[in-house]
């Protein structure tokens, strides 16, 4: 099936949001869209599973650790809409297509959304293994999704991507870590559009700019969602450590594997900060 084109998203998106209505009776009013390894939790959701394939308009996931469902159900007492799995620019899709899954989650009467990530930490102190909590974003791609006509013009032409995380979400998610006892770094995701890794002049050149991490995803993604008006918390898994003067560099399978190991902990603390929301 073929992804939405660049332009006049408005009325596609309309009938990829019918389509999902035509599955299920509730009305979610938080997303998630859960990155490579982590898509564990979609399965934890009460509800129904659509694969993308059969939702025209929506493009379908191709990555490894990407299954490629819309899971519509209940979470945490929450009714929810998750993405187990994401698509990415180096899959050929656009920003403007990697991002159009957040238009139709708006269009469902989403209002929050939780974006997730398996990332390589920068920042010398953090280990593999741990979660970072978004504080910020670097867009390396040199795309974004709101280039081109504005199809609707309600929507602002010019959003301000100050606060592009949520500061009460922030807060609400080092609450709920606190609480439950779980490990949270904090720190700036900085987004490539790969598929290749980055060189160790490269990585030295992103953690000069202020990067706590580097990964692939997620920044179209929160662009739109700014756009439309949603609130949106941002977790990684720092699956990897992208030290220039390392030895060695993980491998796309290994990164997968560490994500699928850190679930646990992932899970709960989605869980636990989804009631906050």
């Amino acid at each position: 099936m073929e992804p939405a084109p660049l332009v006049g998203l408005a009325g596609q998106v309309r009938a990829t949001a019918d389509a999902v209505r035509e599955r299920t009776t509730l009305r979610p009013t938080v997303g998630l869209i859960l990155g490579s390894g982590l898509g564990a939790l979609a399965d934890e959701v009460d509800g129904v599973a659509i694969p993308y394939s059969e939702l025209p308009g929506m493009p379908v996931s191709s990555a490894p650790g990407h299954a490629g469902r819309l899971r519509v159900g209940y979470l945490e007492g929450r009714e929810v809409v998750v993405m187990q799995g994401r698509v990415h620019a180096y899959e050929g899709f656009t920003a403007a297509q990697v991002s159009y899954p957040v238009a139709v989650m708006a269009a469902l009467g989403v209002r929050s959304l939780v974006v997730t990530n398996a990332c390589g930490g920068l920042d010398p102190k953090f280990r593999a293994g741990e979660l970072m909590l978004q504080v910020d974003f670097i867009n390396m791609t040199g795309q974004n999704p709101l280039i081109g006509p504005l199809d609707d013009p309600s929507l602002e032409r010019f959003p301000v991507m100050y606060d592009c995380y949520d500061p009460q979400y922030l807060e609400a998610a080092r609450s709920a870590a606190l609480r439950h006892g779980i490990a949270l770094r904090e720190g700036v995701y900085l987004a490539i559009t790969g598929p290749s890794y980055a060189t160790r002049a490269e990585l030295r050149a992103y953690r000069s700019l202020g990067a706590d991490a580097v990964g692939m995803s997620t920044v179209f993604e929160v662009l739109r969602a700014r756009q439309l008006g949603l609130r949106v918390l941002g977790l990684s898994a720092i699956t990897d450590m992208a030290i220039p003067d390392s030895g060695e560099h993980a491998t796309g399978d290994e990164v997968v594997a560490m994500a699928e190991r850190m679930g646990e902990s992932f899970k709960r603390l989605v869980r636990a900060v989804l009631p906050e929301l």
